[in-house]
């Protein structure tokens, strides 16, 4: 597997594939090729939810002199497919397609999925977890322990990043931007349930506002962390925000948090999907939910058997999980979904320390199975906006 630094990337959203993956393309070719015009054609998901994602801007932004084409072909090949054709005048120079896989990462055709280095020896949470208990060790001491010695850092800035965006979400109020016209609920939804622990009425958790706060500065094109990607945001900055005020857990703790929940990502990422247009929302809010249990429970100090029950009944929850963003735009239900999604990484995590002795299930087999599940997802409910609450809203708008 690669570093977990290929799984938490800072950008800015709304959708890791739709708008930092093809960002990335289009600057890998206009550096490699000197072009006085580009033609850049869409396809599958990106065609289907490119405007809404706001691909279309971010590839005029790179490109500058560039027409767009939002082809309704789909290619077999990956869902997220773009081709970019390079000009001299008005003579093509070279074409060059592209798959933008998930969480902000390319594949030029005729590549592996992977160009990054290996850097961890083993594929399966149970090879891990085997090695973990042989050396006498924890899931963060085993990130360390093969990642380069700057990890520690490298995670410190992208936790920095996190406690920003939702300082950031939670000063703001209004409406996000796009025709849906979304009140901003983060700071309003913070401040409800600030009133309700004065009167000590407990219940919802603010878990819950720091992710909307988040994934509302995703949906407006702020400043994010993938994890594991942008429409998934919100839900480890989260939980993680959420611990550290209510049980005091220091910076340095949270890392340690952090570097077991990319493990737990990047398992899904080399052994699934977590493309949404590939396998559904499951891929996306699913593996952020996992990644977020299984860091609880690591700062609670649980045992590598409850994180890993922790991290499965994250994900086994949300087998199935469409994703229908509602023309495109990463707001509805994405935002809900990651307020939802930190509520349940912590009720797993709970959960998890009374039951794991019981359970049957192994987080190996509930990945798999959640790939399985995401290839017979009908391509409707798989980031195209042409089923599930898009094809009803534009039913019920006459879109």
């Amino acid at each position: 597997m690669e570093s977990i630094k290929e799984l938490f990337k800072v950008g800015r959203g709304p959708s890791s594939s739709h708008t930092m993956g093809p960002e990335k393309a289009c600057n890998y070719m206009k550096l490699k090729y000197d072009g006085d015009y580009y033609k850049v054609i869409l396809y599958g998901s990106l065609s289907h939810t490119g405007k809404g994602h706001l691909t279309d801007k971010i590839i005029e932004q790179v490109l500058e002199n560039v027409d767009i084409i939002f082809s309704p072909v789909s290619i077999k090949e990956h869902p997220n497919t773009m081709d970019i054709e390079v000009y001299k005048k008005d003579v093509l120079i070279k074409t060059d397609r592209f798959y933008s896989v998930g969480g902000g990462s390319i594949v030029r055709n005729g590549e592996s999925k992977s160009t990054s280095r290996t850097v961890y020896p083993h594929k399966s949470f149970d090879e891990i977890k085997e090695y973990c208990s042989t050396e006498g060790i924890t899931l963060s001491d085993y990130v360390y322990r093969f990642e380069d010695k700057n990890i520690k850092y490298y995670l410190g800035g992208v936790w920095d990043v996190m406690k920003s965006s939702i300082r950031r979400g939670l000063s703001k109020e209004g409406t996000l931007p796009g025709e849906l016209n979304v009140k901003r609920k983060g700071k309003e939804l913070h401040h409800k349930i600030k009133l309700l622990e004065l009167k000590h009425v407990t219940g919802l958790k603010l878990a819950a506002a720091y992710a909307y706060a988040v994934s509302e500065e995703n949906a407006s094109g702020g400043l994010i962390v993938t994890a594991p990607t942008c429409g998934a945001s919100g839900i480890l900055p989260g939980v993680l925000q959420y611990l550290q005020d209510n049980h005091r857990f220091k910076d340095e703790q949270i890392i340690d948090g952090l570097a077991t929940a990319g493990i737990i990502g990047n398992l899904v990422k080399h052994n699934a999907s977590i493309s949404g247009a590939e396998a559904g929302c499951q891929e996306e809010v699913g593996t952020a939910c996992s990644m977020a249990a299984a860091a609880c429970s690591a700062l609670y100090k649980q045992d590598i058997e409850c994180i890993e029950y922790a991290a499965e009944l994250a994900i086994e929850h949300h087998l199935g999980l469409t994703c229908d963003p509602i023309l495109g735009y990463v707001q509805i239900p994405c935002i809900e979904r990651n307020a939802v999604g930190a509520l349940r990484a912590l009720n797993a995590s709970e959960l998890a320390a009374f039951l794991y002795g019981t359970r049957l299930i192994s987080f190996d087999a509930v990945v798999e199975t959640m790939m399985l599940t995401g290839r017979d997802l009908s391509p409707s409910y798989r980031e195209t906006s042409e089923g599930g609450l898009a094809a009803y809203y534009n039913r019920v708008k006459g879109k």
